[in-house]
């Protein structure tokens, strides 16, 4: 114990090296902590476009329901955990196209799941035929489509995009306002809204 007091005392602080760590916050802010010796510095870590992919996760609490159509919401994840808040609005089928996102209650609504990643290069064109099935079937039994991704602002508004183009043969900035008009914090990712304005041009929509 002695002989370890002792060379940490006659150690020289000439020899410490530069230590630095790289430090990402929930907001997306990087920053770098070098020190050496007793000095601390502290500077932005700016983050290459390139390598930036996904998504910044947003705390805050969202509860916006976004009405479509009288039997079409476009709501966020939060608004499925609680059985008031569906009932409070008839509810009766819920479309979940979020990924790794379960199915809350299965014995009181009708789910439909299909599990979409919010990347451009997904294909979400795949998925309207069953997207519109399930919205027109719920509609014929004169239910209640709720519609939701893993935040409700790229995924769930893209599906119900392509659902009033294919379905309600709305054109695709028609569509898009009234989606951003229901709820207004809708942004599908570049990618989608490629593929959306390339599914009007296939089919002609001229409405």
């Amino acid at each position: 114990m002695q002989s370890l007091t002792a060379e940490i005392q006659s150690f020289s602080r000439s020899r410490l090296r530069k230590q630095c760590t790289r430090v990402t916050s929930l907001s997306g802010r990087r920053i770098i902590e070098t020190w050496k010796g007793s000095t601390i510095t502290v500077v932005e870590d700016p983050v290459p476009t390139e390598r930036i992919l996904g998504y910044v996760p947003d705390t805050s609490w969202d509860l916006q329901v976004g009405i479509v159509k009288p039997h079409l919401l476009l709501v966020p994840p939060q608004f499925t955990n609680t059985n008031t808040s569906l009932t409070s609005e008839q509810v009766s089928h819920i479309l979940n196209v979020a990924f790794g996102v379960e199915n809350v209650f299965p014995d009181l609504f009708i789910y439909k799941t299909v599990s979409i990643l919010d990347h451009p290069d997904a294909d979400v064109l795949l998925h309207l035929t069953d997207v519109c099935s399930f919205i027109q079937q719920a509609h014929s039994e004169k239910g209640v489509v709720l519609v939701h991704c893993n935040a409700g602002v790229s995924r769930a508004p893209a599906v119900v995009i392509g659902y009033l183009m294919s379905c309600d043969g709305q054109s695709f900035d028609a569509a898009l306002s009234l989606v951003q008009s229901a709820r207004p914090v809708s942004s599908p990712n570049p990618g989608f809204l490629e593929q959306l304005r390339g599914f009007q041009t296939l089919n002609g929509s001229k409405h």
